[in-house]
């Protein structure tokens, strides 16, 4: 942690010194479990053992101007307590939501309640001047018999219902004029991954390219071109968002494909998320 903000500064001198500052931020990425206190969200707060380290990175964001990066999981407070937290609230669906006694904010959601959680626990720091960006974010589409909730449907339904809110640059209850930025994690399953089988299913394609589920890409009224069922040089289509997902429902086998088909299949893919005007570099620590 010590090295942390030192590593950050010397990026950010070295982004000066080639004229690149004012095109990428500088930041690092922290779990939600930094804070003492999250509900209410008005009552947000840091934890006193981490506040001798906080303190002087909010005061380098606010000097550079970068946001403050958090990951935050819904999904592991519902599993914890399946019976005290709302399926709905925690997946973005109709719930009557939860009201913040000391702002008469509501909440219809956990993730938005988490990053107004932030928000205060920065300005009892001294910061209102910080934007708060989700670097990670997800649910898994799988898990073990201990993991309640991680199912293809409750996946679907999180990331699906998390991507409409964006894409209508929707912002949080305390900082509607704000839109959410975020970054769903992950593009593919990690079977390899150590650890619960949640850790292993968060993606939305298995690593073989075909989808785990779908978000939002229909397949149903796909008038596919050539009949293509491998994603081979010699007759590859088009990529676009209306075919992509026709493409990768195809019985291929994203490892049997040449080095260079897979990084054109990666390429294809990639080309349909909107990438933000600025960028950001994650320092970790």
């Amino acid at each position: 942690m010590q090295s942390l903000l030192p590593a950050m500064q010397s990026v950010h001198q070295a982004l000066l010194d080639l004229g690149l500052a004012g095109r990428v931020n500088v930041s690092t990425a922290h779990s939600v479990n930094i804070l003492a206190t999250s509900y209410p969200p008005s009552a947000g707060a840091f934890r006193e053992d981490l506040a001798q380290y906080i303190q002087p990175l909010l005061n380098f964001h606010a000097e550079v101007g970068s946001p403050f990066l958090v990951n935050a999981y819904p999904f592991f407070a519902y599993k914890a307590s399946p019976a005290s937290v709302s399926l709905p609230y925690v997946l973005f669906e109709p719930n009557p939501g939860v009201r913040d006694p000391a702002t008469n904010l509501t909440y219809d959601n956990m993730l938005y309640a988490q990053i107004d959680a932030v928000y205060a626990a920065m300005k009892a720091m001294g910061h209102a001047d910080i934007t708060v960006r989700i670097s990670e974010t997800g649910w898994p589409s799988k898990g073990d018999d201990d993991e309640v909730g991680a199912t293809p449907q409750n996946a679907a339904a999180y990331n699906g219902n998390l991507m409409k809110r964006i894409a209508a640059g929707e912002g949080t209850p305390l900082k509607p004029a704000v839109p959410v930025d975020v970054f769903v994690f992950a593009l593919f399953n990690e079977d390899m991954k150590p650890g619960p089988s949640s850790e292993r299913n968060y993606g939305l394609f298995y690593p073989n390219g075909t989808p785990v589920y779908n978000i939002g890409f229909d397949a149903a009224s796909f008038s596919p071109s050539p009949t293509t069922s491998t994603f081979s040089s010699s007759s590859r289509p088009t990529v676009t968002k209306k075919n992509l997902n026709f493409i990768l429902l195809r019985n291929f086998e994203y490892a049997n494909l040449s080095f260079i088909e897979q990084r054109e299949l990666l390429m294809a893919m990639s080309s349909l998320i909107v990438l933000p005007e600025k960028i950001s570099v994650r320092c970790n620590g």
